[in-house]
């Protein structure tokens, strides 16, 4: 079966050298050493100001929200991984969807403006597979209705818009390193903020609020992450042009063969670099589709739906919306697999079962 993701391996000679290195200074978690180096390297590797390593994305996003002190409604996306929006449940907050972008996929600025009310306290806007909202557009709302903004990242590691991290932007920007992303520490994520204050606020946050030994500067929760973790992020920072090179042609193959087919694919910010996290596309109906992934299966060739349904329409825990963009992409979008092991030969072979189809 060819997986639609696949976590990479480093060597593990490699690896297991930090793991004597840990065993050294007998320091397992509560942000040891490893975790401290990572942070800097994070830094410098994106260009980003107070990287914090922490549990995981989901976990990021709630941080956000809790050291932000967000009540109310926050605006967001229905098309995204289901964490953007029970992170807001999750935190007392109330969901406001906003419909997507139908070329970009991401939340429509255009429509923002319509959805605030006098409970608004922040907007939670996702860079889709890694593509950067419109995040001047974003912040010119933000600013004129004093609103926060947090940027869900999950998929956005390595992107620059404009020259400049995507991550630089908002109050906060949250990334996820679960193991299927192409930046892993097995499990885990980080945020980013420019203001240091914050940042010093996170930290607490994340660590029971405990400011000393004796004392508790404010409610926190167990947000940190542990050595080990930190240890697989080190080892693979180093592999990251590597494994961006190969899923590149990977993903330049599929653009090549799927190019005269009936799909289309969402609309790339000009100003910024791809990283190629997933490589989707847009069927011309849900019946399609469902054709496609059943050929794709029987001939063992694995696919994802990323992302259905659409948030608005489906949780059990909030209010159901029906927003049209967002209702329509999410029947008709498929994600191919794409990881680093993945063979040139292999995209040939989906890309000859896919025109199988769409033929």
């Amino acid at each position: 079966m060819i997986l639609v993701n696949k976590p990479f391996f480093p060597p593990k000679a490699e690896f297991y050298a930090y793991m004597d290195i840990i065993w050294q200074n007998e320091w397992l978690t509560n942000s040891g050493p490893l975790v401290r180096e990572l942070e800097r390297e994070l830094e410098e590797y994106l260009h980003i100001p107070n990287a914090l390593f922490v549990a995981n994305g989901t976990l990021a996003l709630q941080l956000a929200i809790k050291t932000l002190g967000l009540k109310g409604e926050i605006i967001t996306t229905p098309f995204s991984f289901v964490a953007t929006t029970s992170s807001i449940v999750w935190e007392g907050c109330k969901p406001v969807f906003v419909d997507i972008d139908k070329e970009t996929l991401n939340i429509d600025p255009m429509k923002i403006e319509a959805a605030i009310t006098d409970k608004t306290s922040c907007i939670l806007a996702t860079h889709v597979y890694g593509n950067p909202c419109d995040v001047m557009a974003i912040q010119a709302i933000a600013d004129k209705y004093n609103l926060k903004v947090i940027y869900d990242g999950a998929h956005a590691f390595g992107v620059n818009l404009k020259d400049k991290s995507i991550f630089e932007h908002g109050d906060i920007s949250v990334c996820s390193t679960h193991a299927t992303k192409w930046f892993h520490t097995v499990q885990g994520g980080f945020l980013a903020t420019r203001d240091l204050n914050l940042h010093h606020r996170l930290q607490l946050v994340k660590s029971h609020g405990i400011s000393d030994v004796y004392s508790f500067a404010e409610l926190g929760t167990n947000g940190r992450n542990c050595e080990l973790h930190a240890a697989m992020g080190l080892v693979n920072l180093k592999y990251l042009d590597t494994i961006h090179n190969k899923r590149k042609e990977l993903c330049e193959l599929y653009d090549t063969l799927l190019a005269d087919l009936p799909c289309s694919f969402p609309k790339w910010n000009p100003n910024a670099n791809r990283n190629y996290s997933y490589y989707p596309i847009i069927l011309e109906s849900e019946e399609v589709l469902i054709e496609l992934v059943g050929h794709l299966f029987q001939n063992n060739v694995a696919t994802r739906r990323y992302f259905y349904p659409s948030l608005a329409s489906s949780l059990p825990y909030v209010s159901h919306s029906h927003l049209e963009i967002a209702e329509d992409i999410s029947k008709r979008v498929l994600c191919l697999p794409l990881y680093y092991d993945l063979k040139k030969k292999e995209v040939k072979k989906i890309c000859e079962h896919i025109n199988q189809i769409l033929c």
